[in-house]
């Protein structure tokens, strides 16, 4: 088993799983749809194309700096009404959710031939980057030079260093990592085409990280 990590970090992200309307909410970490969208634009894969593949492996996700929840409040008018014509009396207000100066560690566990295709992917992306929304771009690679680690997530998430200082993680660090069987529910598991819109659930389970990790030098951040 082999683990692949990715740099998620910027000045803005927003990981939106049960958005409705004019209302566009945020998890408090990456959604596995939307990073999955991110590895979709870095092959080039056309929103008709299938992700079984990326779908199938283990998520999870190390939150080296909490983002602060912000929310962009945005109108529009000419909105499209009931008869199919722009209304140009009309004002929708939308709320949209964001996280400010989040970093996160993401880590995907799989199938070693399949992690160093998308790690060799992420270096020399077909489409730009995002994170969660065409706008929010990274402020940092997303991929790491020692992204494919022979080792489970858990594993590769102690001995990884710290994405905000470079050095050896310290102290308390929270992880939330997919299960197969139990644990909180989240409703953002691909099924079929992203042009299908169709997520099913999955179990995720929130851990503390026990310190104890060796230092590995990032030469991509320089």
């Amino acid at each position: 088993m082999a683990t692949l990590l990715l740099r998620l970090a910027g000045p803005m992200q927003s990981w939106g799983t049960t958005s409705r309307f004019d209302e566009r909410d945020t998890q408090r970490e990456p959604s596995k749809s939307g990073v999955i969208g991110l590895l979709c634009a870095a092959f080039g894969r056309d929103r008709a194309e299938p992700v079984d593949d990326l779908a199938a492996l283990r998520m999870g996700v190390r939150v080296d700096r909490e983002g602060v929840l912000m929310c962009d409040y945005m109108t529009a008018t000419g909105v499209i009404n009931a008869a199919g014509k722009a209304d140009e009396n009309r004002t929708v207000v939308s709320h949209r959710y964001f996280l400010s100066d989040a970093v996160f560690l993401v880590g995907f566990e799989g199938d070693p031939a399949l992690l160093t295709q998308i790690h060799a992917a992420l270096k020399r992306p077909v489409w730009p980057l995002s994170l969660g929304r065409k706008s929010y771009v990274p402020s940092a690679p997303v991929f790491l030079d020692h992204g494919v680690r022979e080792e489970g997530l858990e594993e590769a998430f102690l001995s990884c260093f710290c994405l905000v200082t470079g050095k050896a993680i310290q102290g308390s660090r929270r992880m939330v990592l997919e299960h197969t069987s139990e644990g909180s529910i989240r409703l953002d598991q691909p099924v079929g085409p992203y042009s299908a819109r169709m997520f099913g659930p999955r179990f995720v389970n929130n851990q503390q990280l026990t310190v104890g990790a060796k230092h590995v030098s990032d030469t991509s951040s320089t």
